[in-house]
């Protein structure tokens, strides 16, 4: 069911990577990560990277667990920011929880740079495309 005000262009898919941390953890131990794919609605790819890493910082957050321990869930990056096109669905929804080796240390492999994003380099790719026609 598309929502008929939103024009497909102003949609973007980010994946967010959260560690949930507990005081007594080792570092450079293995982790439960949550990648997080949120909705952004945004006029181009870098004002939807801006958003998702508010996004993102806005969902860190610590809490007592059942057991009595402080958890931690801690921003790590975003993963990949996708333009979304017609062919994706207002209601679809993507997500992933698993564990993973530390990484908050490892956060310079696992996150690319922004310009690796793939909405940030298609649209950049689209400008030198303008500029230079082949």
């Amino acid at each position: 069911m598309r929502d008929a005000h939103l024009s497909p262009d102003e949609r973007y898919a980010a994946k967010l990577v959260f560690q949930m941390r507990f005081d007594d953890d080792v570092t450079g131990g293995f982790r439960t990560v949550e990648e997080r794919i949120v909705l952004i609605h945004a006029p181009s790819g870098e004002a939807a990277y801006q958003a998702a890493q508010k996004r993102g910082r806005l969902g860190r957050s610590t809490y007592l667990n059942d057991a009595g321990h402080r958890v931690h869930i801690e921003y790590v990056g975003v993963v990949d920011l996708m333009h979304l096109g017609p062919e994706v669905e207002d209601d679809e929804v993507w997500y992933d929880i698993r564990r993973m080796k530390d990484p908050m240390a490892r956060k310079a492999d696992l996150i690319p740079r922004k310009s690796e994003l793939s909405a940030i380099r298609l649209e950049r790719e689209r400008r030198i495309q303008i500029i230079h026609p082949r």
